[in-house]
């Protein structure tokens, strides 16, 4: 193998890592808008901070959103409503009117003898004249000729415009467009209330019930229908045309000509000029500047934020450098937000304001550490700030949401913790805008209320943190509080078959795991994790429990009958058959590291000791006495092992004192630190000391009852 590819193969991790950051970057830049940045900041009502400024170049006057908004909102309210004519309605329906009456006439001719032989009971009604009908039908199709030759329209079309019967609409008939009032056409209901109002009329002063009931069959709405139609499409070209026509500037400002002096407030006419001029700066790249030094500059820019996140992390977590997948977990979440922000401004999508940047310190904090989450939010936000449309009022709100997010959060093992800093960043965020709105307008009319929707978006995009958290676990293989407090249920399958096989060790794994958890508490580890890792770090005794004291209930001892390297060889097989439980039952990797290293490389004493007097001799392989480890490399699973073998050797005091107990703890723990059990793990001999001092004063609670006190 040359020195080249021993090189490679060494540092592959590191190489993987490396390339997976320049990758990064790279999207970054690809997709961060290339439009240069306008360097000066500005507020509306507050003073210019800046030297004063003259127009670098020739630039219309654009009115605000809110101007246009409202312009649009005009247009659209005035464009009338266009509807064509369709001649043939009226002939088609006079001529069913015409048939329809034909045919009640011919049915009431035979109606003595038809209804006779469907009706039994039926009894013969007064004769009808034709003539007194035709005279009848007659004028109820003048009134028809008359409710068509005024016309009708459905309203049920043209709902959006019809606030009142005098607006105006657009008829086109015979090729001409005329402009005519609404209120002066019939609806399909006023229409039918004239016609059957007048027919009413004609036949009560005829007194003929039975010329009224022939008319009451004629159904008068099925002749009824609108022949001027709603025409949408030309309406639509008409308010599109309109709303092209709607000029986007106000003004005009000369190369030379002063916009604003040094201390001068900003207000309504000066920000829209200066809004004017930032919008034409920033998209006039390729023509008053270098686009060449305008990538340049974004991709320095890019490229600083991911160092300053490389050299926090590599400085204060050096541990997530180390990890393939704890790397590329951070950089996702970063390319992500970046990303997501770069396409929303470059395309105009929608507000930045929707988009939850609080969610990814959240994430971060679940499975990390807080300072972490809020060093890669504050990274993140920066980062979008050079493109946000107001990147102070941008990185404030972002900044006070994360950090209101981060600490909200202690530890998420409750789903209401995750509704709690939802509401929490609802109410910061819009607390804060709410300031900053109004030292800028001082006006409620002016704040844009849209706003204060997208934060409650973002506060409920958060309780997504809780689904995520399962997904994150299975890709990256993180644990989080969540599912530790779910595996340190003592009626998990596995602890429940270690209560019952082996009670003894099952009490001894709740004695460690409580002096663990007080212990991460004091030097600042994960307190969670190391009660969890303590609850499971014996389960390889499940087997052969009465080979191990803690589940001995009577004087017999197996390990009477058996040689001192067999029995070291089923003490330290414990570790093996733990981890094989473990992996079988599908427990994460952290909680199995406990299980591999809760001895280290240490040995097993006891029968190590006893081969050497038994056999002085005969040379002793050390390797049978020894555990495989590897050695603790956390503060975590450093606890343990300090914890495991102070509780453990606590049992067998003869006397229970302070001397005693003081002595046991400093005894196990030197000699551990002898052994360099210690080297590869984060924890200080300042830690150490003040876990040493903590299990001496549990110890003596626990075992106070057993002090003998003098008579």
């Amino acid at each position: 193998m040359t020195e080249k590819t021993s090189f490679f193969k060494k540092n592959s991790g590191y190489i993987l890592r490396g390339s997976m950051l320049i990758i990064s970057i790279v999207i970054v830049v690809i997709i961060f808008p290339g439009t240069r940045k306008f360097r000066f900041e500005f507020q509306k009502g507050r003073p210019w901070q800046h030297e004063n400024l003259i127009a670098p170049f020739d630039f219309s006057i654009y009115k605000l959103d809110k101007e246009l908004i409202t312009e649009r909102d005009s247009v659209k309210k005035s464009i009338k409503p266009y509807f064509k004519y369709f001649e043939d309605t009226k002939t088609n329906k006079l001529i069913g009117l015409s048939n329809q009456f034909q045919k009640k006439w011919l049915i009431y001719k035979t109606k003595d003898s038809i209804l006779k032989t469907e009706d039994p009971n039926y009894k013969a009604i007064p004769k009808l004249k034709k003539e007194d009908c035709e005279v009848v039908f007659n004028q109820l199709y003048e009134l028809f000729e008359i409710v068509y030759d005024k016309g009708i329209i459905d309203p049920s079309e043209i709902i959006e415009y019809a606030d009142d019967e005098d607006f105006s609409i657009i008829i086109q008939k015979d090729g001409i467009a005329e402009d005519l009032i609404y209120g002066e056409f019939y609806t399909l209901k006023s229409a039918y209330e004239f016609i059957n109002q007048e027919t009413t009329s004609i036949i009560e002063n005829k007194n003929n019930s039975t010329l009224t009931e022939f008319f009451q069959n004629l159904d008068y709405n099925l002749f009824l229908t609108a022949n001027f139609i709603y025409d949408k499409e030309i309406t639509q070209k008409v308010k599109q045309s309109e709303l092209k026509n709607i000029s986007l500037t106000i003004g005009f400002v000369q190369a030379g000509e002063r916009i604003i002096f040094k201390g001068e407030i900003v207000d309504d006419d000066k920000y829209r000029i200066l809004a004017s001029l930032k919008k034409e700066y920033e998209k006039s790249v390729g023509l008053t500047a270098n686009l060449t030094l305008v990538t340049l500059g974004k991709i320095i820019v890019i490229l600083s934020s991911f160092i300053c996140l490389l050299v926090f992390v590599y400085v204060l977590r050096f541990e997530i450098i180390q990890k393939t997948s704890s790397t590329l977990f951070i950089l996702i979440l970063v390319v992500l937000f970046l990303s997501l922000a770069s396409l929303v401004v470059e395309l105009d999508l929608t507000s930045l304001y929707l988009v939850p940047f609080a969610l990814s310190p959240v994430i971060v904090k679940i499975f990390f550490d807080s300072r972490l989450a809020l060093f890669v939010h504050l990274i993140t936000i920066f980062t979008v700030g050079f493109i946000a449309p107001n990147g102070f009022e941008f990185i404030t709100l972002q900044f006070v949401a994360g950090f209101s997010a981060i600490f909200s959060l202690t530890t998420l093992n409750k789903r209401g913790q995750l509704y709690k800093a939802s509401l929490i960043v609802f109410v910061v965020m819009s607390s804060l805008y709410f300031g900053i709105a109004m030292t800028q307008e001082g006006d409620l009319s002016k704040i844009e209320w849209i706003n204060f929707v997208y934060f409650a978006i973002n506060g409920l995009i958060l309780l997504f943190a809780y689904p995520l958290i399962y997904a994150f676990e299975k890709i990256f293989g993180f644990i989080s509080d969540v599912t530790l407090l779910e595996l340190s249920d003592t009626n998990h399958e596995l602890l429940r078959k270690l209560a019952q096989r082996a009670p003894g060790t099952f009490q001894h794994s709740m004695q460690v795991a409580n002096l663990c958890e007080k212990a991460a508490y004091k030097i600042g580890a994960n307190p969670q994790l190391v009660r969890t890792g303590a609850l499971y770090h014996d389960i390889g005794k499940i087997n052969m429990p009465l080979y191990f004291i803690e589940n001995q209930i009577s004087n017999i001892n197996p390990h009477d009958s058996l040689d001192f390297d067999k029995s070291a060889e089923i003490i330290i097989g414990h570790v093996h058959q733990g981890i094989e439980f473990a992996q079988k039952n599908k427990l994460p990797s952290q909680i199995i590291d406990f299980i591999r290293t809760h001895h280290g490389t240490s040995k097993v004493q006891f029968f190590y000791k006893s081969y050497i007097k038994k056999y002085p001799e005969k040379e002793v392989d050390i390797n049978k006495f020894t555990y495989p480890g590897p050695k603790p490399f956390s503060k975590e699973t450093a606890i343990l092992m300090m914890a495991d073998s102070v509780e453990a050797a606590s049992r067998s005091l003869k006397v229970y004192n302070d001397e005693t107990i003081f002595n046991l703890v400093d005894k196990i723990i030197e000699y551990q630190l002898e052994e360099k059990q210690f080297t590869n793990a984060d924890i200080t001999f300042k830690d150490i000391t003040a876990i040493k001092k903590l299990f001496k004063e549990m110890l003596r609670n626990i075992y106070h009852g057993r002090i003998e006190y003098p008579k």
